[in-house]
């Protein structure tokens, strides 16, 4: 059985003093692409103003993405169900519309 102090000697002789440069591209390449240029983009200081896309929303808008950020993953699928099939029942009500007009010959071209 080793000592106590046998230990520490062979933890001590596993240390390395060596210097890894990580500056050679041919050494460590970047694995992602763009990430370094990403992180340093990060590093300017957090400011308080609201991001671009924010400064054209509505205090309507921003109520929404409270109101939906706040609900569960079920409850958001079910919304999500509802906008589906809400979109499905705008797109046949347009249909029977553009139907009708054709019809009717209202979206017909004027002869020339």
């Amino acid at each position: 059985m080793a000592s106590p102090n046998g230990g520490e000697d062979f933890e001590s002789s596993l240390i390395s003093f060596e210097k890894l440069d990580r500056a050679s591209p041919d050494l460590w390449p970047e694995q992602l692409p763009g990430v370094a240029e990403f992180a340093a983009s990060c590093k300017h200081p957090i400011t308080n103003s609201p991001p671009k896309w924010m400064a054209e929303l509505e205090s309507e808008d921003i109520e929404m993405l409270k109101e939906l950020g706040s609900l569960t993953t079920a409850n958001l699928m079910e919304k999500v169900k509802g906008l589906q099939n809400l979109a499905y029942q705008l797109g046949l009500e347009e249909s029977r519309e553009m139907t009708r007009g054709k019809f009717l010959n209202i979206l017909e071209r004027p002869k020339k």
